[in-house]
């Protein structure tokens, strides 16, 4: 399977707090899989899929010098047989695949998942996804929690990509998913609605979180986003992990 690290060599799985979503506050060990199909131009885990030798856009590019990654240098392979060794030793049994998108490997992680749970039942796999990828197979079957964030126009993704109804509607009729849409402006809000209806989501297990990648930045999203979900009967969630550690890898 294909990592991400967090130096050269070194795969970023780490055990931190979830920060967004059902799970906020959760203790959780964090497994970030490597290469994504959208590529949102705020993401703050760019590393993972604005490659060099690509012609995506990214928010922190420069006119002059786009920002681009080196591949070999931000990608580590491991096995499952390696994978499963390593989060057997951990002390902590929630799981969360993060990515990128952990989907694109989802034969690999079906796999890893069925071992790791053969071995000890207590295990919970969480799967963070961007909702335009249905689960097939051991990680339909196996998977216990699917953290589903589908992206707005604001993320610079064409419609086409982003947006796959029949999939979205798959996870909306699976009681394991809830629905965490980030949020920039108030004007967001209006494509939040017709999205939760059209892909028929219960307000229920819709989560609006304020995109930013600093405190300050999320504070000033937070109390009127806040009050909207009060409005609209949405949750809401901040972003923990940003204020506990900054942005940075690993946490």
């Amino acid at each position: 399977m294909r990592l991400a690290v967090t130096d050269p060599g070194v795969p970023e799985i780490f055990h931190s707090l979830q920060g967004e979503g059902v799970s906020a506050g959760k203790p959780s060990v964090f497994v970030r899989l490597s290469q994504c199909n959208l590529h949102c131009v705020w993401c703050d885990t760019a590393y993972t899929w604005n490659f060099q030798d690509t012609e995506f856009q990214h928010r922190d590019d420069a006119p002059s010098a786009p920002r681009k990654y080196d591949r070999a240098q931000e990608t580590v392979d491991r096995t499952v047989e390696e994978l499963t060794a390593h989060l057997l030793a951990l002390p902590c049994r929630r799981i969360i695949f993060t990515g990128g998108e952990p989907l694109l490997q989802q034969r690999e992680l079906g796999e890893l998942i069925q071992r790791l749970k053969e071995v000890d039942p207590s295990f919970y796999i969480e799967i963070e996804t961007n909702g335009t990828i249905k689960p097939l197979g051991l990680a339909a079957e196996l998977i216990d929690q699917f953290n589903v964030s589908p992206k707005l126009a604001h993320s610079g993704n064409d419609l086409a990509i982003r947006f796959k109804l029949e999939t979205l509607r798959f996870y909306a009729n699976d009681a394991r998913a809830n629905f965490k849409i980030v949020i920039e402006t108030p004007s967001d809000l209006e494509e939040v609605k017709a999205l939760v209806a059209e892909a028929g989501m219960p307000a229920s297990r819709v989560w609006l979180m304020p995109e930013g990648r600093t405190p300050q930045e999320l504070h000033q999203r937070e109390h009127w986003l806040a009050e909207a979900c009060l409005k609209a009967g949405y949750n809401f969630t901040g972003r923990l992990h940003i204020h506990l550690y900054g942005d940075t890898r690993g946490t």
